[in-house]
């Protein structure tokens, strides 16, 4: 696939006016205030991965409606210092899998945590095992098109509550140094990685990849392709349902959670990407921290003939890199 979307050069200063609701700090600050719990977590039960050098745990903690969400949870083993913690978002359609699929950053010394995406898991990966319960709203088949005619339905209003509860969750798990939490993602993951770091403002860092849910309106005139395709397709059934739905997407827009950002940021996007068009993820960066003024340390990879995998390993590689010396391994209280 060729570039389709906009030169770089436009792309380094496209800063795009976005539509949000009025009530937009006020549906997130109660659509959190509803979930919070006084203990997030519900259960913490160790199983053998199979590894020597991992420790791993099947964790529940409390989500959306305090309803219970799974994770995996891994620690490199025999590390009895307090470790920073990387909570990490899966891709759309995916679940957490098995406990040993997902190890880089335990390997690179952090504690991880690996959210379930609720009522997902089954189009690719391992599978999950988090329910949704309450995804009966009109819309569907697909998660990003449950609820769309009506946000506190949608299925990323419960999705990005998880997310931000299971930042709270693994600062109550043991090891872990609560200050030094970084929330991390790629395409779907990286959508609600950018809304976690709107949402919880003392987060450590936050690294996304090619984010969903950046760029909405955009992304639905560039591409038929994923998520945006799914919404297309339902529109096209729902004749005049575009003011409801264009309403509900503007309570989940990565733009809007971009601007309200604290962490410091590091960004990659192919720039060949038809699954989420790269002006999404350069509007994001170009807007992130302004209403806060968190825009000292934040950066952005592109990779010209990439497409949605974008710079793949060499770019965990510059993720690896940029946390050097922003996470640190802290002595374990005596």
């Amino acid at each position: 696939m060729p570039a389709f979307d906009l030169p770089l050069p436009e792309l380094e200063r496209y800063r795009p006016a976005v539509e949000e609701p009025p009530d937009f700090d006020a549906f997130w600050q109660n659509t959190l205030k509803e979930a919070d719990r006084a203990d997030p977590v519900v259960s913490v039960r160790p199983v053998d991965s199979g590894l020597r050098l991992t420790e791993s745990w099947d964790v529940t903690f409390r989500g959306f409606a305090g309803d219970p969400v799974r994770a995996w949870f891994t620690r490199p083993a025999r590390t009895p210092q307090l470790l920073p913690a990387v909570v990490e978002f899966a891709g759309y359609g995916r679940g957490r899998g098995l406990p040993h699929e997902r190890l880089t950053w335990v390997n690179a010394g952090y504690a991880h945590l690996l959210m379930d995406n609720r009522g997902q898991g089954d189009q690719y990966g391992n599978g999950g095992a988090t329910p949704d319960p309450h995804a009966s709203a009109p819309g569907g088949p697909g998660a990003a098109v449950r609820g769309l005619l009506d946000a506190r339905d949608h299925h990323y209003r419960r999705l990005i509550t998880d997310a931000v509860r299971a930042v709270t969750a693994v600062r109550a798990l043991p090891g872990v140094n609560g200050a030094q939490v970084a929330a991390v993602g790629n395409s779907q993951g990286g959508g609600v990685a950018l809304a976690v770091a709107g949402l919880v403002p003392d987060l450590a860092a936050t690294l996304v990849t090619a984010p969903l849910l950046c760029g909405i309106r955009r992304a639905l005139d560039l591409t038929d392709a994923g998520p945006y395709g799914e919404m297309a397709a339902y529109l096209a059934v729902h004749r005049g349902a575009e003011p409801a739905a264009y309403r509900t997407l503007s309570y989940l827009e990565g733009i809007s959670f971009a601007r309200r950002a604290h962490a410091p940021a590091h960004f990659g996007v192919g720039l060949r990407d038809t699954v989420c068009p790269p002006s999404g993820a350069y509007a994001a960066f170009n807007r992130y921290g302004e209403l806060t003024g968190a825009t000292a340390r934040k950066e952005i990879h592109a990779y010209p003939y990439n497409g949605h995998e974008g710079g793949d390993a060499l770019h965990v590689r510059r993720q690896l890199d940029w946390m050097k010396g922003l996470l640190e391994v802290s002595p374990r209280p005596t």
